[in-house]
């Protein structure tokens, strides 16, 4: 069977990506291709949709999405927890699929997951997450979502922070996040983890959006088979 996928943001790095996965796919079909001019009526009768826009867009077409019952991929940065528990509400009640996807880089998935296991057994946490020049939101989803986790993981283990130095970066679940936005870069994350007299770096790096392959080809087969809400690659590969 032949999943139809319709790509919202089709235009951008990452669209253009899933427009080629998808063409070069035997079991995907691409059933509507939107720009920012295009009506989101035009998503009626897909398998599932893939939204890689901003924030404001993704909101509009996820709500879309589960209102008609349209699997959604989303790989839009911002869906912070407190959106996604919002969501999480929406989608169980209409009993639909939205499938939030952070990264869709394998070895990223993994760094975070090495991440918040680490974060366990160090006092002191701290994340540089560095983007190519043109990407307009910080701090990155990824990183959102991996200082999500590190706190998670540590169970409200306190930790030594840098509140109200505005220097220090943004804090996020009580992790500083410094947000580099660089030409020549694609993306890259460093966590930084500080002990007793060591210090644990946890570096990943992508070169191109090819990375992400694997990630979005998987999202999206896994979004036209299940029902519910899923956050990040670890809970459609693992």
């Amino acid at each position: 069977m032949t999943i139809k996928v319709a790509v919202v943001g089709a235009t951008g790095r990452m669209g253009k990506l899933a427009l080629d996965l998808i063409d070069s796919a035997q079991d995907l079909s691409l059933h509507a291709s939107l720009h920012s001019r295009s009506s989101l009526q035009e998503l009626d009768g897909a398998d599932v949709v893939f939204d890689v826009t901003k924030l404001e867009v993704s909101e509009q077409v996820v709500d879309f999405c589960v209102e008609n019952h349209l699997p959604v991929v989303v790989g839009t940065s911002g869906w912070s927890a407190a959106k996604l528990s919002k969501l999480a509400a929406t989608v169980a009640k209409s009993e639909s699929t939205a499938v939030v996807v952070p990264n869709f880089s394998i070895g990223s998935m993994l760094a975070t997951r090495f991440a918040a296991d680490a974060a366990k057994y160090f006092t002191t946490i701290e994340i540089v997450e560095t983007h190519h020049a043109h990407k307009v939101d910080s701090p990155s989803g990824t990183a959102i979502r991996t200082a999500e986790l590190i706190a998670e993981a540590r169970n409200e283990m306190p930790l030594v922070n840098g509140v109200g130095q505005q220097a220090r970066g943004e804090i996020v679940a009580g992790i500083p996040i410094h947000s580099l936005r660089l030409s020549g870069v694609s993306a890259k994350q460093e966590v930084i983890l500080g002990g007793e007299s060591e210090v644990l770096t946890i570096t990943h790096e992508v070169s191109s959006v090819v990375s992400y392959s694997a990630g979005i080809l998987a999202a999206i087969r896994f979004a036209a088979k299940n029902k519910g809400l899923f956050v990040g690659l670890d809970s459609v590969v693992s």
